[in-house]
């Protein structure tokens, strides 16, 4: 019986598990990729333009 409810919340959770990697995952992109662009583009008139 132990066993069953192990199995139940492991399959339960996975895909809060894989949701919240994939999302954290973007946000580690996003913010690496944001800070290669202002610093390739330092300088251009059309940064202040972004909001």
């Amino acid at each position: 019986m132990p066993g069953v409810i192990l199995i139940t919340i492991a399959l339960l959770a996975f895909p809060i598990v894989v949701g919240l990697s994939t999302a954290g995952l973007a946000a580690l992109i996003g913010h690496f990729l944001y800070s290669d662009a202002e610093v390739r583009h330092e300088g251009s008139e059309l940064l202040e333009t972004n909001v």
